[in-house]
This record gives C-alpha cells, sequence and structure tokens, in this order.
C-alpha cells in the first residue's frame, strides 16, 4: 500500500449489531473501509479512560445507505473477555499495516509512530491535529464524527455489584444521528418544503448513535467542545464524575428496558441523565413497574421521556409519529396539538417524572443568561452540605438551567413557597426544592411548547416525590455540566445517589 494514500480514502467507519451486549458474549461490529486491513481499540469510558483491548479485521468496503434502512454492513465478531466490567465503550477504527501496528505508509518511521498514537478530533470530525499518546485523558479526545462506535457492556448475570443501574440513551442519541441523511427530525437540509408522508424512523444499525456519526444540532455555546446529543457531552462527564466519587454502577441501554423488564431487578436506583428524550411505552411501563416495587429513579436531566417511539425492525429500528397529516417538514410540532407520539397529550410524562418540557422550554442557539434555581426546603437532606438556604440561588453563574429544563405546574401558597397544583398529572406529593422562571420576552431566547393552560409562567422545577419508591429530577439537561463546575451541584448529586441507592 502507498504511503501517499489519502485518509479519506482509507476511512475506517462502523456500528454494533446491537447497541450493548455481555461480558462472556460475542459483539458483532459491522465495519466498511477500502483499507486492506484495519484495527480496532476499545477503551472503557469512567473515572478514567481505560485501553481494554484490540481487534483486527480484513478490510472490505460497502456504501452508506439511508437513515431508515439497516446499513448490512460485513460483520466481524469479538468474543468480549468475561472480565470486562459494565460500562460504557468506545472502539476506535483506523486503518493498519499488515503488523496490525495502525500505520499504513511504507516507512518504519510512518510505523511507529502510527503505532503509539492517535488523533484528536474536533466537533466537526475534522482532525485537530493535536496528538496523543496511549490512552486518551476524557471522553471528549475519544469523540468524533466518523471512525468511532460505542457500545455498553452489562453485567453479567446474575452478577450484581452496586445497587446503581445507569440507562444509556441510545434512542434519542439516534433521534439526532443524521448518517444516512436524515434523523427524526426530518432531511438534513431543513427547507425542504415537501410533506411528510408516513411515519420517519431511524436504524440503530448505522454509523453514530453516541458517538461516531454526523449530528444535527447547534453548537453549545456553554461547552464547545463536543455536540450536544452527543454520549461525551452529558454522559461521559456524570460517569467520569460517578465512578471518580467511588460509586459504581451497572450499565445498560434503553433498549435492554424495553426488551428486558427484568434489567432492573436487584437495583435499587435507576439513573437517567442529561437528555432522555425518546422512551418506547414498554420503556416506560417498565420504570413505572421498578417504581412501584420501591424501586428509585433520579434524573439528572430534562425534557425527559417527551417523545414516544415504536421499536420496530426486530430491535433494530425506532419509529416516531411526529407529524399530523399535511404538516409541512420543519414545522414545530411542539408548538402545535395533534402530533401523535407527544406523550403529554396522551399520558403526560409527569405522572413519572414528576415534571415535563411543556411547563418550562428550551434555549436554541447563543448564550443563555444567568439562570439558576432558587432553592427552597433547604433543610431537606439532599441539600446537606451545601450550605445553602432557602431563596439562595444555585448554578445561576454557570447557567445552570437549560438549554432544555422541565418543569411542574406550582402556585405561591401564603408563605411564598411553590407548591406543585397536580393539574398537569404532577403527583400530588412532589416537593419542589428548586424555581427557575424563565424570562418570557422574545429577546431572551427561551422557546416554549403547547400545553393545557395557556397563562404565560414558564418555569424549571426541580424536587422529588415518592410512590413506590421515589423519583427526583434535575429538570434541566445542563445538570452534568455543572459537575465540574460547582461544589454545590456535586454535593446535592451525591447525596441524590446515596440516599436513593
Amino acid at each position: 500500500m502507498q504511503a501517499d494514500v489519502t485518509t479519506a480514502a482509507l476511512a475506517v467507519d462502523g456500528y454494533p449489531g446491537s447497541p450493548s451486549v455481555r461480558a462472556g458474549e460475542v459483539l458483532r461490529l459491522h465495519v466498511s473501509t477500502r483499507a486492506e486491513r484495519f484495527r480496532v481499540d476499545f477503551f472503557r469510558c469512567g473515572a478514567a479512560i481505560r485501553h481494554m483491548g484490540t481487534m483486527h479485521g480484513i478490510g472490505r468496503y460497502a456504501p452508506p445507505r439511508g437513515q431508515d434502512e439497516d446499513w448490512g454492513w460485513p460483520g466481524h465478531d469479538f468474543a468480549v473477555p468475561r472480565d470486562w466490567p459494565s460500562g460504557v465503550y468506545v472502539a476506535v477504527l483506523r486503518p493498519c499495516g499488515g503488523d496490525g501496528s495502525g500505520a499504513v505508509g511504507s516507512s518504519a518511521a510512518t510505523a511507529n509512530a502510527s503505532a503509539s498514537s492517535l488523533s484528536v478530533s474536533g466537533v466537526d470530525g475534522s482532525s485537530t491535529g493535536i496528538p496523543y499518546s496511549g490512552v486518551p485523558l476524557g471522553a471528549e479526545e475519544l469523540d468524533a464524527r466518523h471512525s468511532r462506535l460505542l457500545f455498553v457492556v452489562k453485567a453479567r448475570e446474575p452478577a450484581r455489584s452496586t445497587n446503581i443501574l445507569y440507562k444509556v440513551p441510545v434512542f434519542t442519541y439516534h433521534a439526532y444521528n443524521i448518517s444516512g441523511g436524515g434523523s427524526l427530525y426530518g432531511p438534513v437540509d431543513p427547507d425542504d418544503p415537501a410533506p411528510h408522508t408516513g411515519t420517519p424512523a431511524v436504524s440503530l444499525r448505522r454509523p453514530g448513535g453516541g458517538i461516531g456519526g454526523p449530528v444535527k444540532g447547534r453548537p453549545d455555546p456553554h461547552d464547545p467542545r463536543t455536540p450536544r446529543q452527543t454520549f461525551a457531552h452529558w454522559d461521559a462527564p456524570f460517569i467520569a464524575w460517578l465512578e471518580g466519587a467511588g460509586l459504581t454502577a451497572d450499565y445498560c441501554t434503553d433498549l435492554d428496558l424495553h426488551e428486558s423488564p427484568g434489567i432492573s431487578d436487584g437495583y435499587r436506583l435507576l439513573i437517567s441523565v442529561g437528555h432522555d428524550e425518546y422512551w418506547s411505552a414498554r420503556i416506560r411501563d417498565n420504570v413505572t413497574a421498578f417504581r412501584d416495587r420501591g424501586g428509585n429513579v433520579a434524573i439528572f436531566g430534562a425534557n425527559t421521556c417527551w417523545w414516544r417511539v415504536a421499536v420496530t425492525d426486530g430491535g433494530t429500528a425506532v419509529r416516531c409519529a411526529k407529524y399530523p397529516p399535511g404538516v409541512p417538514r420543519g414545522a414545530d410540532v411542539d408548538q402545535m396539538r395533534g402530533a401523535p407520539d407527544h406523550w403529554w397529550e396522551t399520558e403526560p410524562e409527569n405522572t413519572l417524572t414528576g415534571v415535563s418540557y411543556r411547563n418550562a422550554g428550551g434555549h436554541w442557539e447563543g448564550a443563555r443568561g444567568p439562570l439558576g434555581f432558587t432553592v427552597q426546603g433547604t433543610d431537606h437532606k439532599i441539600f446537606a452540605g451545601t450550605g445553602l438556604h432557602d431563596g439562595d440561588v444555585l448554578g445561576a453563574e454557570h447557567r445552570l438551567v437549560g438549554y432544555e429544563c422541565d418543569g411542574a405546574a406550582y402556585v405561591r401558597d401564603g408563605l411564598g413557597r411553590a407548591v406543585a397544583t397536580g393539574e398537569d398529572g404532577t403527583p400530588a406529593d412532589f416537593t419542589i426544592l428548586g424555581v427557575a422562571d424563565l424570562p418570557q420576552e422574545p429577546a431572551a431566547g427561551w422557546h416554549t411548547a403547547a400545553r393545557e393552560d395557556p397563562a404565560p409562567r414558564r418555569a424549571a422545577t426541580f424536587g422529588l416525590y415518592t410512590r413506590g419508591g421515589t423519583v427526583f429530577t434535575a429538570a434541566t439537561t445542563d445538570w452534568p455540566r455543572l459537575l465540574p463546575l460547582d461544589a454545590r451541584v456535586r454535593a446535592i448529586t451525591g447525596n441524590v445517589i446515596t440516599l436513593l441507592s
């Protein structure tokens, strides 16, 4: 092979046949490349990034397909070692020489350099030109829009080393993944005027889905290192904090919760983080049953359970009926009634989560104003060690509230405390621990959704309730972004997990 072969010609892309596997089972990787051989390095994401192993394969090329198709790329089986711990794993794919070194040039110097370093990719997938040797320092260094794939290793049955189960939102990752020309938000071209025909669907068997594919959405001005709708943006920093704090979790995907209602058996706490927007009816039923049996749920995110999806094609695709008949692509369906798969229109999600996006809102582009939660009930155990008192504001300096946030309908009582009304489906005993009223003026940049009550007040509300088990919600997607920035956010997070696990 010639040393001057272009990087594009030797690109290696892939996706997992299933987004999760148990240690000791076989993971099938689907890979396409024009390189003669390729190499895969496996990394586990935790308090630190750990290199776990390597595999090699013979390269074969297959073309890309549409976003709603199984891409059917050549399969390569990898036996996951039985001693691999449960966790989120990222596979880095690259062409390699015949010795498996990762080199594709003809010189020894090129071979040695390629074997000892990987290239860090920017948000747009282009190389930053910054090499790092050995294992990357953080998930943002692993992140790229190509040559990566993500999968979860579940705990081996019946082993349970922890009381905590962490749910990885693969459905939401793929809802925003535009590999193949589109996502659950329509085609890549936002100006396409063609009306929607049928129900949009996306395949889980294509590059992307948390990492390794292009992503719909605008950059995050408060953390531009990675795109919002990716593993590296929200889940990775939370997991790094969780495991760095000495807290052990087992991991699963939302597809696992859909297919295996018993996967949560034996755990005390189920965690969802960041942007967990797309839920199937079976996931919701299974999480509700977990709560009713006394299991606890902690949602360190927002816009949670906003859209209903149907799992199709043998668990390899998801379908979402967003648009009423005749509605053009690009229309803001959140501003409409009659969207078939809006959870709130048929079975309000706040009966489970305690809150809903329709009572708060989102801020899509540009920097947000300094908005945080005004706290109340600070004698509650979750505020232990924070030094917060009623009326203090949490997280404003770091724009804690947004980019999307959830709320419960509320009124003020005679003492001025925010009290949930329950008129929107929020449980009557939902205790509001913090309120952030959203600015109403258009210049503030906040967008809101249709809801039952047309009154203008919109507010993010974090808090908890108990119905069998206890459900806590942080009510903002950016909660994990503040973990390295705000000691009080870290303290509340640790208190919630300790109390509920």
